[in-house]
């Protein structure tokens, strides 16, 4: 068993964002895990983004940043108040869609369902450099 690790940065911009994270994991597991099984775990350290395994390119990334935004508005309801307006819903996001997902891995490549991708789901205006860490135990 073998565990193997990898943290990348990227930047997210100034808007509300899911950003498809399947390529880079895709590589990421040719390279470390090449015919082998084991599990993916994808984390990302803040507390205003999070992971989800979702479809992408038929509006299903769109759709969920618009639910987001009717369950957490960008308003003054939040009792966390410090950077833009309404960040504190950015604080909530990690309770909902979680900063980290474990994922099978089969072969050397992920075992998704045919319309399946991971996205990092950033909704935070303030911080637009994010980090991800990539880790394959097998």
């Amino acid at each position: 068993m073998a565990f193997e690790t990898l943290t990348f940065e990227l930047t997210t911009g100034a808007t509300e964002t899911a950003l498809d994270l399947t390529d880079r994991c895709d590589a990421f597991l040719r390279e470390v895990a090449p015919g082998r099984d084991g599990l993916l775990n994808v984390f990302v350290p803040h507390a205003t983004a999070g992971v989800a395994v979702i479809e992408t390119g038929a509006g299903s990334d769109d759709d969920l940043l618009a639910a987001l935004r009717e369950l957490l508005p960008a308003d003054d309801r939040w009792r966390h108040r410090h950077g833009s307006p309404g960040h504190g819903r950015d604080h909530v996001l990690p309770g909902l869609v979680a900063p980290h997902a474990t994922l099978p891995v089969i072969g050397g490549r992920l075992a998704l369902g045919t319309w399946q991708s991971v996205v990092l789901i950033d909704t935070n205006r303030d911080n637009p450099r994010r980090t991800v860490r990539l880790s394959f135990l097998g």
